[in-house]
């Protein structure tokens, strides 16, 4: 059964999930944003997170003047999939994670064997 939780509050976990994050890894996200939009995109209405730019490993001589990377947090399917609000601040810490991952480069079968996937 999915719980509710207002935008505030699970923003507020998101918060709270990129505070966990060790201040070595944040500092290097650079060029970077992390929202959060009430929905996922139409063609893929389950997921959590979704990495949207040019990762730090593929980032060359001509990375320069482009628009910030966005690290997207998606609330309804989050909040779908969980049943109490220690499930949605787990999920969400899993979702923040596996982004910023993404942004360094890390694919999803490394994040699966790391348990971030």
């Amino acid at each position: 059964m999915a719980i509710e939780m207002d935008a505030d509050t699970f923003e507020a976990h998101v918060r709270d999930a990129i505070g966990t994050v060790p201040t070595e890894l944040m500092d290097l996200l650079d060029n970077c944003v992390i929202v959060v939009e009430d929905d996922a995109p139409d063609d893929d209405p389950e997921l959590l997170g979704l990495y949207e730019g040019t990762p730090l490993t593929e980032r060359g001589s001509w990375y320069g003047g482009v628009l910030p990377d966005r690290i997207i947090i998606f609330r309804n399917p989050t909040l779908a999939i969980c049943d109490t609000i220690e499930d949605v601040i787990d999920e969400v810490h899993i979702t923040v994670v596996h982004e910023i991952a993404h942004f360094f480069g890390i694919d999803d079968d490394r994040l699966h064997d790391l348990g971030y996937a």
